[in-house]
């Protein structure tokens, strides 16, 4: 049986929403615990010339829910400038990315297969196809992303492990 695009990119895109909600979660409960203000971690970073927490999460919306808008409109662009949020305004972004994605039909994503994509910066266009635009581009940044949000709380002290930022697995049975 062949994997469909929905399954290589939706399904992907909500575990690991659903991952970052949970550790976004945690973080929260920490720091309320721990009389840490959240307000701090929103421009945290793992080094000086990194961008912060919040840029990382404005990114993993951008590109997840936002990567496939991108797909049906046929271009993607850099990410607006990131807006400005507090700890509980990128959780709801995060949620509400999750829930615009579960929203999708399996049937208008894999009906994108093979459609050209464009990724504009600046005055340039790198042209993709759907799926290789996904697979190759916002999946990486995606996890990367996520990834550097997970790593940043847990840098601030954030009790986490891996089945935090796994989410939930879609096992058999």
């Amino acid at each position: 049986m062949a994997i469909s695009l929905y399954e290589l990119s939706v399904t992907n895109y909500l575990q690991t929403l659903g991952g970052v909600e949970g550790f976004l979660g945690r973080g929260l409960t920490h720091f309320q615990d721990q009389k840490i203000d959240p307000a701090e971690i929103v421009e945290a970073r793992l080094a000086p010339d990194m961008l912060p927490f919040k840029f990382q999460l404005h990114s993993v919306v951008h590109h997840s829910l936002g990567a496939i808008r991108g797909v049906q409109a046929g271009v993607f662009k850099p990410p607006a400038p990131v807006p400005a949020l507090d700890y509980a305004g990128i959780q709801k972004s995060v949620t509400e990315a999750r829930e615009a994605l579960q929203q999708i039909k399996p049937d208008e994503v894999n009906s994108l297969m093979g459609k050209d994509v464009f990724f504009e910066i600046g005055d340039r266009k790198l042209p993709f196809t759907a799926e290789g635009f996904l697979q190759s581009f916002s999946l990486p940044n995606f996890y990367f992303h996520a990834t550097t949000a997970y790593d940043i709380l847990r840098h601030k002290g954030v009790p986490l492990g891996k089945r935090d930022y796994l989410g939930r697995m879609r096992m058999k049975g």
